[in-house]
């Protein structure tokens, strides 16, 4: 009696049984071939990007979830397209849906853009002193969201993506030399020349300046109370502020050693007896 009824139950839906076990093989067939194929391109693309020293390696992990989830998306689709599901109507929604979330976060998403932007384009990096959007600072991570800075005096400022993207960088670290700028006065009684002897030694005895550019010394301006003399010279980084220090020292010594002046500003009053 019951194979009669499972071979009429058979008879009166074999099509309808035929259909749904040939769709439940496409599914699986679907379900295994986009994990292959999302493995393959997650793979392929992972390894072409960690050969690419600009990419930097943080971004790994987002990349190989976007790219799954994009696969496994297209994989969704093409399995309800199978069961006869509208999916039109499924792409309008999400892309509906999508929008909508765009524009509820809109600011995070920028932040999110621009930080991906930074780390492909690289004009900052860890360990770069940086001055933007009116802060400066070390910059001691570079994240999705936020750039994280550290003030010389040991302040945490912490700037969204979106405001460094949008401002002019300068990059202080960047170019690996600076150039170091020096005005020392002299009184209007003293020598040029001799000012410049003085410089010239200086320079001359400091093994740490750059040959190239060439170290200058001009006269930049006559001031209220001295002749403004200019002296410029390239360093490494790593040189810089161990130079800057020292020759301020030891311009104020040489200076008062050769018998020159270094004025401060004075007002003469005279008064009239009437």
């Amino acid at each position: 009696m019951l194979k009669k009824q499972i071979f009429e139950l058979w008879i009166q839906h074999k099509e309808l049984v035929i259909e749904i076990g040939y769709k439940a093989l496409l599914t699986l067939l679907t379900i295994l071939f986009t994990f292959i194929i999302s493995k393959l391109i997650k793979n392929t693309i992972i390894t072409k990007l960690n050969k690419m020293e600009r990419f930097d390696k943080t971004l790994l992990p987002l990349t190989r979830t976007i790219i799954g989830l994009s696969i496994y998306t297209v994989g969704l689709v093409i399995i309800l397209d199978i069961f006869g599901v509208n999916t039109n109507s499924i792409v309008a929604l999400l892309g509906a849906a999508g929008i909508a979330i765009g524009l509820a976060l809109k600011d995070t998403l920028s932040n999110i853009a621009a930080g991906i932007m930074i780390l492909i384009l690289r004009p900052l990096e860890v360990g770069d002193f940086i001055e933007c959007a009116g802060n400066a600072g070390t910059v001691s991570e570079v994240g999705l969201f936020t750039t994280i800075l550290k003030t010389p005096d040991g302040l945490y400022i912490s700037v969204p993506n979106s405001n460094l993207s949008n401002s002019s960088i300068k990059n202080f670290t960047k170019n690996g030399t600076r150039r170091i700028e020096i005005v020392v006065g002299i009184s209007y009684n003293d020598s040029i020349d001799k000012a410049f002897e003085v410089l010239n030694e200086i320079i001359k005895n400091e093994d740490r300046f750059l040959l190239e550019p060439a170290p200058t010394i001009a006269v930049q301006s006559m001031g209220d109370s001295s002749i403004n003399i200019h002296l410029r010279a390239w360093a490494k980084l790593s040189d810089y502020w161990d130079i800057h220090w020292k020759l301020n020292k030891l311009i104020k010594e040489e200076i008062e050693k050769a018998g020159l002046t270094i004025p401060y500003p004075q007002r003469d009053v005279h008064m009239i007896n009437k």
